[in-house]
């Protein structure tokens, strides 16, 4: 018989270890810019961001329709709103970020550039595992190209930010964990695809274990150069293929909850 997949939102139990660590006071939960401008709330603003980004080489219709769809403004602090369609990223809170729409835009895509979606252009990924909630835009994007998106983040206060901020959109197919992300979420796995906010040392083996076989991750690592780099791992019946792509930043990977 099948597991049930939990509801949304689910609250996952620390480890042991984790729980040696303390856990802070949670951040105070602040509702993000509902009502914002009426020129943020306009589609042609969104219009405008999704060109520039097709200019800068986003190509995947798909990834172009989430980020048209999607209102960036809902998701952060109301002294940024006139920001939030601007190819930057933006403080969340808690030392963390919104990354740029590029970003998101990118490795979405190249989620979808999996050899097991080749030739497919309109099929959605399947079951995803996001590292790094954050203030729930990613997830919120991908719920537009994937069947089942499954959301980890290890800051309490970010947690129920996520959930303030996807509550209107009842969206049934996202679940949002607290946990530890280094650790992955067995219990939804395997996944068809992996993406991470957060970027450590090297991909953890626990990442690769909960990846489906014709599946695909895509996260910022260490690089030779002291730096960061996207890299793009593929589990296929021979084993793993990687590429290091182009080099970014993105906050320190980090196991634990806080």
């Amino acid at each position: 018989m099948a597991t049930q997949r939990p509801g949304f939102p689910v609250k996952l139990t620390p480890t042991a270890a984790a729980a040696t660590r303390g856990v802070g006071p949670a951040m105070p939960v602040r509702p993000m810019s509902v009502s914002a401008t009426p020129s943020m709330a306009s589609a042609a603003v969104r219009a405008r961001m999704v060109q520039r980004l097709a200019a800068q080489g986003v190509a995947d219709a798909r990834v172009l329709r989430a980020m048209g769809t999607v209102e960036r403004h809902l998701f952060v602090d109301s002294a940024l709103v006139n920001q939030a369609y601007e190819d930057t990223s933006l403080p969340i809170g808690l030392g963390q970020t919104i990354s740029k729409p590029n970003v998101v835009a990118r490795m979405i895509e190249l989620l979808l550039g999996a050899p097991a979606l080749a030739n497919q252009p309109e099929e959605r990924l399947g079951r995803v595992l996001e590292i790094g909630t954050g203030c729930g835009y990613q997830a919120t994007v991908l719920s537009h190209v994937a069947r089942e998106v499954y959301s980890i983040e290890r800051l309490r206060g970010l947690h129920e930010r996520a959930r303030v901020n996807l509550r209107p959109f009842r969206l049934a197919t996202v679940h949002l964990l607290l946990g530890d992300g280094m650790i992955g979420y067995a219990k939804g796995a395997p996944y068809a695809a992996i993406i991470a906010a957060a970027g450590g040392e090297s991909v953890p083996q626990t990442w690769i274990d909960q990846l489906a076989v014709g599946g695909r991750i895509v996260a910022p690592t260490q690089s030779a150069a002291g730096g960061q780099a996207l890299v793009v791992i593929d589990k296929t019946q021979a084993g793993l293929q990687r590429s290091v792509l182009e080099a970014v930043h993105f906050v320190p990977l980090k196991s634990g909850i806080a």
